[in-house]
């Protein structure tokens, strides 16, 4: 204990206070005994002062060791599956566009916001030091493949294949929504906060949401329920995204 305290009180007077991560454990905790010989008074009031500042707001509840474990691996599976939404669309558009030029814009539409989507969780998972998924070149092989391979069957498949990963991605992205949104209702009824960067997490995750939703109504617009035999394509490919999912959260 003696030791994180000097540690803390080095890093207090170099101002390099521990960077705020609500995935890490509360590992530095502050203390109040940990005052200065030469301003004890002017330190006493200023906590006397804290004190009552903090009386007045609520409380940050401490995320437990099961909810760290299901936003690590939130973000770990979120990050693979845009990885594999950017293949399957990078795959699929030389096949599409040398048949179907007009589809150019939308395949560019499309393939630039997973893009986006799949910067916001490089971002995520490397500020927050949670481990990506190891299966990276499974799903790397699979996506490029998928993506190919229903190019080649034709438009039709080709948005089937849209139409069916956005769906298993809408819902799953849904899920986690649900359960932050359960976690900070839990929260605010025991008289915690709910701190500002999960609030925008749940943003974040609501905006990406909506926008593979908009690739699904892009695909169905687009003739993905014409694929022969659609219930067969679709069925396999949302069956295989549900396993990814499974499989990344772990592993």
């Amino acid at each position: 204990m003696s030791s994180t305290r000097s540690l803390m009180r080095f890093m207090r007077r170099s101002g390099q206070l521990p960077v705020h991560d609500f995935l890490a454990p509360a590992l530095f905790a502050p203390n109040r005994r940990c005052l200065s010989s030469t301003a004890q008074k002017g330190a006493a009031q200023a906590q006397d002062a804290s004190a009552n500042s903090n009386a007045q707001k609520p409380k940050r509840k401490p995320l437990t060791k099961e909810q760290r474990e299901f936003l690590s691996s939130a973000l770990r599976v979120n990050q693979a599956g845009e990885l594999a939404a950017t293949l399957i669309y990078t795959a699929q558009t030389p096949p599409m566009v040398n048949a179907h030029p007009h589809l150019r814009p939308l395949m560019r539409h499309m393939y630039e916001q997973e893009a986006g989507h799949l910067d916001t969780f490089n971002s995520l998972i490397a500020k927050h030091r949670v481990r990506p998924t190891a299966l990276y070149p499974v799903w790397s092989v699979l996506a490029t493949g998928l993506g190919w391979g229903t190019a080649v069957l034709g438009r039709e498949a080709a948005m089937a294949c849209t139409e069916a990963v956005e769906t298993e991605i809408g819902t799953h992205y849904n899920e986690q929504i649900r359960a932050l949104l359960e976690m900070f209702q839990q929260w605010e009824a025991e008289g915690y906060e709910v701190g500002d960067e999960l609030r925008e997490l749940v943003g974040t995750l609501r905006r990406i949401r909506d926008e593979e939703l908009e690739h699904l109504d892009h695909a169905v617009e687009h003739d993905a329920r014409k694929a022969e035999p659609h219930w067969l394509l679709t069925g396999v490919i949302r069956a295989g995204c549900r396993g990814a999912i499974w499989a990344s959260e772990r592993i």
